[in-house]
């Protein structure tokens, strides 16, 4: 499954090479500082977890990296050139792309055509030619097989899969369009045991193809299963930087769950 996969995936790459680096970077709406001096580094072939409750500052992260809201301060560096991002697009054009959590998929549309969305295949080149139907059909299905993503049928709604059926094949259509960097937004948020594992099976296909994945979380259990880098966010600022062999299980989901402030808290209700 791997393998087919690094067909896609950027051959020059070497694991750890840095793709995306923020120095610092802060932003703010107005008076309000949604994020402060964030430092952040994405390398190849690694996934770099980023943990935080509500209001932590994941979503605005998520938005400076994938051009939705410029940052305010410090530096966004791709490739080790500094970036300013103005738009999606030009993120999307850099090799950077974000699976949200509502998936930006229509659910009564079929799976194929969710695979291709904004995307089309047209049979010519001016506007109005007509869709190549049938060879978006046989891409979208020769794609998710490689993966190892087996549908009933390509022409069904995309709203008939599981939960974790569609975050894979926005998977798919990620790394098939050439992302070299992958931004996974609250991918397991709403999936059970079972498709939570699905989803992770191909996060860790994803990052042994040589891609730098994203993985933006509440869950430390998820985490801590496919991540080699692990940044802790809270109310903008990050309080928890650490590699893998720097952090335990433990010592994530303490920390996740407010370390000092949760000790004071279990003191105070003692009887």
């Amino acid at each position: 499954m791997t393998d087919t996969i690094m067909e896609h995936a950027a051959s020059d790459l070497h694991k750890g090479e840095a793709l995306v680096e923020m120095d610092g970077v802060g932003k703010s709406y107005g008076v309000i500082r949604a994020l402060e001096g964030v430092n952040l580094r994405v390398g190849a072939g690694e996934v770099t977890c980023v943990l935080g409750d509500n209001g932590a500052g994941k979503s605005t992260l998520i938005k400076i990296i994938s051009g939705l809201h410029p940052h305010t301060e410090g530096t966004l560096k791709v490739d080790g050139k500094e970036r300013h991002f103005g738009s999606p697009r030009e993120s999307l054009d850099a090799g950077i792309a974000t699976v949200y959590q509502d998936l930006a998929v229509v659910g009564l549309m079929e799976v194929w055509r969710n695979f291709f969305l904004g995307s089309e295949i047209r049979k010519g080149r001016y506007p109005m030619a007509p869709l190549d139907i049938k060879g978006m059909r046989e891409i979208a299905d020769r794609e998710l097989q490689k993966m190892g993503i087996f549908v009933k049928d390509i022409n069904q709604p995309i709203g008939t899969l599981s939960g974790g059926q569609r975050q894979c094949v926005a998977i798919a259509r990620a790394v098939y369009f050439g992302a070299r960097v992958l931004i996974l937004d609250e991918p397991t948020a709403a999936l059970g045991v079972k498709q939570s594992g699905v989803v992770l099976k191909y996060t860790a296909a994803a990052r042994d193809a040589g891609l730098g994945v994203v993985f933006i979380t509440h869950n430390p259990h998820h985490a801590y299963l496919v991540g080699d880098h692990f940044i802790i966010l809270k109310l903008g600022r990050r309080v928890l930087d650490k590699k893998r062999s720097e952090v335990s299980l433990e010592q994530l989901t303490t920390e996740m769950a407010g370390g000092q402030e949760l000790a004071e808290l279990s003191h105070e209700l003692k009887r």
